[in-house]
């Protein structure tokens, strides 16, 4: 029991990255793959951000779902309906009321979402980073890197949820505006306009959205001051707006849940929202970034890593030959002279089986029980042995070594006799 408590205790701290089975060839090939490997292989790390980050959106959720609330009690209370002269008393013609009632109380809520935005800022600069460094595949500590997000990228949300809040509450007046203008006005080319200006008002709306969405990639990954924040995330949108809306339409999945009614949907989306409903379009969104990123900037930055997270892509922008790293690498490898743990597969220690422990008043039937645990723990390394010795880590590994001994063999000395060299003693032994 001891030996299991430990194992357990060994895996929880240790994580899959110390297994056997983890190996770099695992890693996903494309952004697709990262997403899901993401997805899949940190939920639970998923799950703990969405929920710190959920503490700092409280306020604007309360906002939200008061203004909603106000909305609904306005509807009930007064009578927007025009007057049939049924019932008593009496009421006045109400052309206008509800949408001037509607403009006032949607200003306050929109002003409330100002207010609110600075506090979600700190949720979600601390977000951006847990979010970044999986993206990266860092080793991700949430509750110390959320704080640590907060330090380093809490003025860039507070700049992207400002001018993203102040330019909702704009274009919902100017909404509500418009409505109130054309209820009392006439049919004709007036209306026309401003249905035109208010459809205008929506398209500049969501171009401002997306241009805040990048001013968080860019504030995550890099060091800019803001107007180039600005400069920048206007040539993003601008260039690459189809996949921008595609990737935003995938990141507000979730939300969907809200649209389709009932008590049972509310529960789920509610639920969803709770679990993975402020990280998880992070996460979509800063993987398209870094794509955007490695083929138009990370390229052209001395030093900066293209393909971060991507097995086979990762490289160093400003090497024009990736072989000499490469090459480097292997004779890096060869210094160290070959060692046992990378040359050939090792059971990694769990606990399917065990030496059997002797009580402390023992008999010969013990003893037995002892050899045949150990028999068989030794005939399970050797079988484990047996499947991997030809996986491509070991058999890359090995050729290493073999090319090298070959070489060294048909080595010649002036006098045309091989020279004799005694092979690499394996480390360890």
């Amino acid at each position: 029991m001891a030996q299991q408590k430990k194992g357990l205790i060994t895996r929880l701290l240790e994580g899959k990255e110390k297994s056997e089975e983890y190996a770099r060839s695992t890693l996903p090939t494309n952004r697709w793959q990262l997403f899901w490997d993401i997805f899949k292989g940190n939920f639970g790390k998923i799950v703990k951000v969405n929920l710190l980050m959920v503490l700092f959106f409280l306020p604007l959720i309360a906002v939200i779902i008061a203004g909603l609330m106000v909305g609904q009690s306005n509807a009930i209370m007064y009578p927007f309906g025009a007057n049939l002269g049924i019932g008593f008393p009496a009421e006045p013609m109400q052309q206008g009321l509800a949408e001037s009632i509607k403009l006032r109380s949607d200003l306050m809520m929109y002003f409330g979402v100002v207010i609110a935005a600075p506090i979600a800022a700190v949720g979600l600069s601390g977000g951006l980073y847990v979010i970044r460094n999986m993206i990266w595949t860092e080793g991700v500590f949430v509750a110390n890197d959320f704080w640590k997000g907060i330090k380093l990228n809490y003025k860039t949300a507070l700049q992207a949820s400002l001018i993203f809040s102040v330019a909702l509450m704009l274009t919902q007046t100017i909404a509500n505006i418009t409505e109130l203008a054309l209820v009392g006005g006439t049919q004709g080319a007036g209306d026309v306009f401003l249905k035109i200006f208010t459809g205008i008002s929506y398209v500049i709306f969501a171009f401002v959205g997306i241009m805040c969405l990048w001013i968080l990639a860019q504030g995550v990954n890099y060091k800019l001051g803001f107007f180039a924040l600005l400069r920048n995330s206007f040539l993003f949108t601008l260039g690459t707006i189809i996949q921008s809306v595609f990737f935003v339409v995938l990141a507000i999945l979730p939300y969907v849940l809200f649209l389709i009614g009932g008590s049972l949907f509310l529960v789920i989306a509610v639920t969803v929202v709770l679990m993975f409903g402020l990280a998880y379009p992070l996460l979509v969104w800063l993987d398209f970034a870094q794509w955007v990123f490695d083929r138009y900037i990370n390229p052209k930055i001395a030093g900066a890593k293209v393909g971060k997270g991507i097995y086979g892509r990762e490289k160093v922008a400003g090497e024009e030959n990736q072989s000499s790293s490469v090459e480097e690498y292997k004779r890096t490898i060869l210094s160290y002279g070959k060692s046992r743990l990378s040359s050939q597969p090792m059971k990694p220690i769990d606990d399917e089986l065990q030496v059997y422990e002797l009580p402390e008043s023992f008999t010969r039937e013990d003893l037995k029980k002892l050899r045949e645990s150990k028999k068989e723990i030794q005939a399970d390394s050797e079988a484990y042995v047996e499947e991997h010795k030809n996986d491509a880590r070991y058999v890359e590994y090995n050729k290493l070594f073999e090319e090298r001994e070959r070489a060294l063999q048909d080595e010649t000395d002036k006098n045309g006799k091989k020279k004799k060299r005694k092979p690499p003693k394996l480390l360890g032994q």
